[in-house]
């Protein structure tokens, strides 16, 4: 199990007392929420979240609405995306997207039925070309706030008393920006919280964060909460976020992959305790390997093995040699393989 050793003095003094984050009848403490990732954010990675501490409230990989149900027609296994929700500790959050009511609602039901999950997101944010323009759902629907909140409405309804939140970016493009009209509309329709990715839907993942533009929806919600979301990649970058902008809570995305103690270091932070250490490289290293065994363990030694090399790009962010060890692992296909890639670029002193 991964720890951390507390050396470093508290980032700042704790902020002041201030309310609690609800989603419905859930407290989300800390409010600290780890981001759904596609491809990333599936049992394994929850996991190592988990180990570590400081996530308020954990989320899965985005689940597609109509995939779930074709499978559920044939009889067949639930998506990999829903690996561990079943047993996994609550509090816990499973994403859904598609731009069907009906197919929605039917999901976000079977998720409280079969799976007992404490939040139903819906994904409003995606900006990939496949959910968008293919699929005319996720940041596609910023587009459509009629039918986003007859989806809002309908889920709700087929998922209460459970509740079910949003997810959102600022617009379509920096010339559609219409978060604030959008968050009326998901408040209106029943969501217990909203979150905004300071982005457009054209920026992708392209520049920087608008922090203001979020703080800007607060003054127009009268009773949920606002989850800002970007550019969230250390302990201070939280707490500043808490101190500057009227936000109910935080969500991390893109950090965590590469530093999923970030929120552990998050939560100290905001507690104005000790920030913890950051792990040595000998402790990362047995960090990577106990996450591929995690992987391993449901997916068997070859596919492990495959799936492991994008996270093992992550974990290398930033530090020495990093492009070539990405390099080595994009072509590993064996557990032997792996662990050989990973003690040579991790070694124990350090």
């Amino acid at each position: 199990m991964p720890k951390l050793t507390v050396e470093n003095p508290p980032a700042s003094p704790p902020l002041p007392r201030r309310n609690p984050l609800v989603i419905g009848s859930l407290t989300v403490d800390p409010p600290i929420l780890q981001a759904p990732m596609a491809g990333y954010t599936n049992y394994a990675f929850r996991q190592i979240v988990r180990e570590y501490g400081g996530a308020g409230l954990l989320a899965t990989e985005m689940v597609n609405a109509r995939g779930f149900m074709w499978l559920d027609e044939q009889q067949a296994e639930h998506p990999d995306r829903l690996w561990g929700v079943a047993e996994e500790p609550r509090p816990l959050a499973v994403q859904i997207w598609d731009n069907d009511p009906p197919t929605l609602a039917k999901v976000g039901r079977r998720l409280v039925e079969d799976y007992q999950v404490s939040v139903v997101d819906i994904n409003f944010g995606c900006p990939v070309r496949q959910v968008t323009q293919k699929a005319r759902s996720g940041s596609y629907l910023l587009s459509q706030p009629e039918q986003m909140g007859q989806i809002i409405t309908q889920v709700v309804a087929a998922c209460a008393p459970t509740p079910v939140t949003a997810k959102i970016r600022l617009g379509c493009t920096r010339q559609q920006i219409n978060a604030t009209e959008i968050a009326q509309v998901v408040e209106e329709a029943g969501a217990a919280a909203l979150t905004v990715h300071g982005r457009t839907a054209a920026d992708m993942f392209r520049g920087t964060a608008d922090w203001e533009q979020i703080a800007a929806i607060k003054p127009h919600l009268r009773r949920i909460p606002l989850i800002g979301n970007g550019d969230l990649a250390s302990a201070q970058s939280v707490v500043d976020a808490f101190r500057r902008y009227p936000v109910d809570g935080v969500m991390i995305a893109r950090a965590a992959l590469f530093k999923p103690w970030l929120f552990a270091q998050a939560a100290a932070a905001l507690r104005g305790a000790p920030v913890p250490a950051e792990p040595t490289l000998t402790e990362q290293r047995e960090l990577l390997l106990h996450h591929f065994e995690l992987v391993r363990q449901r997916f068997g030694d070859e596919k492990a093995a495959v799936l492991m090399r994008k996270y093992a790009c992550c974990y290398a962010q930033g530090r020495p040699g990093a492009r070539e060890f990405r390099k080595q692992v994009a072509t590993i296909d064996s557990p032997q393989q792996f662990h050989t890639v990973v003690h040579d670029y991790f070694p124990a002193k350090g």
